[in-house]
């Protein structure tokens, strides 16, 4: 079983969880759900601005849920505040454009007046779902999923309070200069270089080791202005393209299924398998396929990928063994109905399962007059029987 995904992997991306779970104030009863709901990938489109997020929740419904996050900006004073805390020391400038955020800073900060972290009151919520709990488990979600944010770019605390990392630096250095005009300037001393022997001499340093790949892929830049009309694009779906882009790219990183080894079809469900109904339609327009497919090879690769979708599209003849071990199980499980086997389907009343050439098991339900996968393959019947 994979080990269970934890949010915030820094110090600073777990500060950001213990504000939420202990000093926002918010309903400790609901942010369990929008844990399990972060932990099921059901947030996409999570794009940060000035004082405010936002983002696209899956739940119960095919219409994605959209979810707007605004948070309280500082004041000029509490942003004096805030930026006279940074520039008492150099080193937390230096921390920041390292990509970390200093303890000391976040606690004097907090202690000033000036706390980058969520208080009580500091988080404003809207979702686009009936229910009207604050937050709901579709708001929590997003919560939760900001602290991969903060991990990567601690300034994404900054640009909640109001402020871009540009404005934030830009204003820092605007602080310094004075005292730097006072300093008298000292001649440059001549870089005399190395000669070629010295060079060769030295010996290499050590190699730095690789970064680990992001935990999500990122998002793509909002661009302001559609292309010309002629074109036929949009600047919603450049956007798209290059998140789908950015996903290919990491799946690639971490030695996942790349782009150049899916079939047509399979590609297709796996770009489906991200979009909204409406999305779907028009993908499955553009494609010369029928939605309705479309949308139950998109359900399929959302359960299970490429096995799912092969499950779902495809019918072979595995030999005697596997199946007639599913064909006991099912007659203990005491469902209705005598079990049916044709090719590598085994089906009884309103279950069937279907054995993949990658040797795992597949649950599909009866919805209508069509089958539905269930859930994520197993290698072995018993669990999906019952």
């Amino acid at each position: 079983m994979p080990p269970r995904r934890n949010f915030g992997t820094t110090w600073w991306g777990r500060a950001w969880v213990d504000a939420l779970e202990q000093r926002a104030k918010l309903d400790p009863n609901r942010l369990p759900r929008g844990r399990t709901y972060a932990r099921q990938g059901t947030v996409s489109e999570l794009h940060f601005g000035a004082g405010a997020m936002t983002a696209r929740v899956r739940g119960s419904r095919p219409q994605p849920y959209q979810v707007t996050i605004t948070m309280r900006t500082f004041t000029d004073g509490e942003w004096d505040t805030l930026l006279g805390v940074v520039g008492t020391q150099l080193g937390h400038a230096a921390a920041l454009l390292d990509g970390e955020l200093p303890g000391a800073l976040a606690e004097q900060a907090r202690e000033a007046g000036a706390d980058l972290l969520p208080g009580p009151g500091d988080l404003r919520p809207r979702c686009s779902c009936p229910d009207s709990a604050n937050p709901c488990k579709h708001v929590a979600a997003v919560y939760y999923l900001v602290a991969d944010e903060v991990d990567r770019d601690p300034f994404t605390l900054f640009l909640l309070r109001g402020r871009p990392r540009a404005d934030v630096l830009a204003e820092l250095r605007a602080r310094r200069s004075p005292a730097r005009a006072d300093r008298p300037k000292l001649p440059k001393a001549a870089d005399e270089g190395l000669t070629p022997r010295a060079a060769y001499a030295r010996r290499p340093g050590p190699i730095p080791a690789v970064p680990p790949p992001p935990r999500v892929a990122g998002s793509p830049a909002v661009l302001d202005l559609d292309p010309p009309p002629a074109t036929g694009w949009t600047a919603a779906a450049l956007s798209t393209l290059a998140a789908d882009a950015a996903a290919l790219a990491r799946d690639l990183l971490v030695g996942g299924v790349t782009a150049a080894e899916l079939t047509f079809e399979e590609d297709l469900a796996r770009r489906a398998a991200g979009r909204t109904a409406p999305e779907i339609t028009t993908l499955a327009t553009a494609a010369g396929l029928p939605p309705r497919d479309l949308t139950r090879w998109a359900e399929a690769w959302r359960e299970a990928g490429r096995g799912g979708l092969a499950a779902l599209r495809e019918t072979w003849q595995p030999g005697p063994g596997p199946l007639a071990e599913a064909q006991a199980i099912l007659a203990e499980a005491g469902l209705p109905g005598r079990p049916k086997i044709w090719r590598n389907r085994l089906t009884q009343g309103g279950l069937q399962l279907r054995y993949g050439r990658d040797a795992r098991w597949y649950r599909f339900v009866r919805s209508g007059t069509e089958w539905r996968l269930d859930g994520p393959p197993s290698a072995s019947p018993v669990d999906l029987a019952y």
